[in-house]
């Protein structure tokens, strides 16, 4: 079984984090920021589960707004090991980089809002898996994928006992504002820094293949139709690849320039998607989806400019 726990960061239904009901047995995986501990808290005791009955707290990237209360939740949960990706492990036992990174984006009292304490986790408490390796929970296996293409330091967990996968950002977002009908309007993540769009197509056969029948995103909630999810995000990653070789081609502007260049083009591109499945964009809708267009505008001006640095110094 397993309980979806809305984060409620910024507003519901945007983030979530999951409770993995394993018998005797609980574990967390993701967990926002340390504004969702009294969530994460209420969801495992209307479990029936005690704080000491959580044996892992795993995360699927170091992204603090899906890794940034692992310290805190591990200090109400003491005898749980946190699992999480090796290039994600020492940001957990150091946060400060990811931090003044963080602050140097939002500003600190942004940052404090946002995202609260950051409480670094012990060195002797993290469980660092490899590539494929399977980690038992109670009476649950885990199966831990490496999946790049959103950060290199992110992988996914199959739950090979329920046949269920928890993707993180891999396998894209899927607002429940969003979904109209019997096909998932789903679309990939390229927010600073690490998008590789031919990592993402990889990791999506990965997830594809994996045995799942059905993914949780944190982005929002459970994808039963995981075939058609794919298709879409393969399509929409593409996309994603043709304004980044764009983006690579326009050498004359400024990055504020290209920018809004990109930003635009993913305003239209959400647009007609939405369009086409007969969605009307509300000021709510609008509101959701500017985020992401934003994030999603950054990556790829990120990706492009580091991509003429290394250029020019080879």
């Amino acid at each position: 079984m397993v309980t979806t726990i809305d984060c409620h960061y910024l507003k519901p239904q945007l983030a979530a984090a999951y409770l993995l009901h394993c018998g005797p047995k609980a574990c967390f995986i993701d967990n926002n920021t340390s504004r969702a501990l009294p969530y994460l808290l209420a969801a495992l005791k209307q479990a029936g589960y005690t704080p000491d009955a959580v044996e892992y707290i795993i995360i699927t990237h170091v992204h603090l707004d899906h890794a940034g209360c692992t310290g805190a939740l591990l200090q109400h949960c003491p005898q749980a090991k946190v699992v999480a990706h090796p290039r994600a492990a020492p940001h957990l036992i150091n946060p400060e980089r990811l931090i003044r990174s963080a602050e140097s984006v939002y500003g600190p009292e942004e940052f404090r809002r946002l995202f609260g304490e950051i409480v670094p986790v012990p060195e002797e408490k993290i469980i660092i898996p490899q590539d494929g390796d399977i980690l038992r929970c109670g009476d649950n296996e885990l199966q831990f994928i490496y999946t790049r293409g959103h950060a290199n330091h992110h992988f996914a967990i199959l739950d090979r006992t329920t046949k269920s996968v928890f993707t993180g950002d891999t396998f894209g977002i899927a607002y429940p504002q969003l979904q109209r009908g019997s096909t998932p309007f789903v679309f990939p993540s390229t927010s600073p820094t690490d998008f590789d769009a031919a990592e993402a197509l990889q990791s999506y056969q990965k997830i594809l293949t994996c045995g799942a029948q059905r993914a949780y995103l944190t982005h929002f909630g459970v994808l039963e139709d995981i075939q058609r999810a794919c298709a879409m995000l393969v399509s929409y990653t593409e996309f994603a690849a043709k304004l980044l070789q764009q983006l690579l081609q326009r050498t004359n502007y400024s990055g504020a320039e290209n920018y809004q260049f990109a930003h635009t083009s993913w305003k239209n591109f959400f647009a007609e998607e939405l369009a086409r499945r007969g969605i009307a964009i509300t000021p709510e809708i609008e509101e959701l989806l500017a985020m992401d267009c934003d994030l999603n505008a950054q990556g790829l001006v990120f990706v492009a400019e580091r991509a003429r640095r290394k250029k020019a110094h080879a």
